[in-house]
């Protein structure tokens, strides 16, 4: 079994003390840090853009795991990779003119490809794609803010990708994104989840170390060395 990722996500963090909130979070055992990145239009909320994962990337050398929530990656994709993205997830229905050219130009550009699914869209439509990710990222509430209740309804849906994931033999890590928090980190990472993405449920409470070693107890397992 492989230990679980814990990858804050810094929507939730003081943005007037990033810089200390990010190290609080790497001293206290995060193994990643994750960016959402969103433009208004894909989703109905905006947030930041490659200058912050520049500045990021400055204060800290664990891995950037960007999200885009936008409607051009092709075009932006990019200049988050320049910035220090590490893993960029994209959303297939807004690549042009095809996600797998969208995919494999992150690649070649030296960061980790990953497809990204809402909670709405049947596993079956990113099959195809199985083969030029690294990672999928599968959405526990729908994108466009922080704080959403986690869906449980996905599930099922995550036990279903690792199955699909097993049975090609790919090596393609589970990404699971919202609403999570010690109380539902078990039944994540039971259904395959290995990447957990947590903002509120880890920058809203007292300690940070302490909840990061609660949900590492409660899914059983110990922290990653990745």
């Amino acid at each position: 079994m492989r230990s679980i990722i814990i990858a804050p996500s810094i929507l939730s963090a003081d943005f007037s003390r990033l810089k200390d909130e990010i190290q609080a979070v790497e001293a206290a055992g995060a193994d990643w840090l994750h960016v959402d990145v969103m433009d208004g239009h894909f989703v109905p909320n905006i947030t930041l853009g490659p200058v912050v994962v520049e500045w990021v990337r400055k204060v800290t050398m664990i891995p950037i795991d960007v999200h885009l929530m936008i409607t051009d990656p092709d075009k932006y994709a990019p200049e988050f990779i320049k910035a220090g993205a590490d893993w960029v997830s994209v959303h297939p229905e807004t690549c042009r003119p095809a996600p797998h050219a969208t995919l494999n130009k992150i690649r070649e550009l030296g960061a980790r490809p990953s497809v990204a699914v809402n909670p709405d869209v049947p596993l079956s439509k990113v099959e195809d794609y199985f083969s030029d990710i690294d990672m999928l990222l599968m959405m526990t509430v729908f994108p466009g803010f922080g704080g959403q209740a986690f869906i449980p309804d996905v599930l099922p849906k995550i036990e279903e990708a690792r199955k699909v994931i097993e049975q090609k033999k790919l090596s393609v890590l589970i990404e699971v994104d919202g609403g999570i928090k010690v109380d539902n980190i078990d039944r994540v990472v039971a259904s395959g989840g290995e990447v957990i993405v947590s903002g509120s449920g880890i920058f809203k409470t007292p300690s940070y170390g302490e909840t990061m070693r609660q949900m590492r107890k409660a899914s059983g397992q110990a922290r990653s060395g990745s």
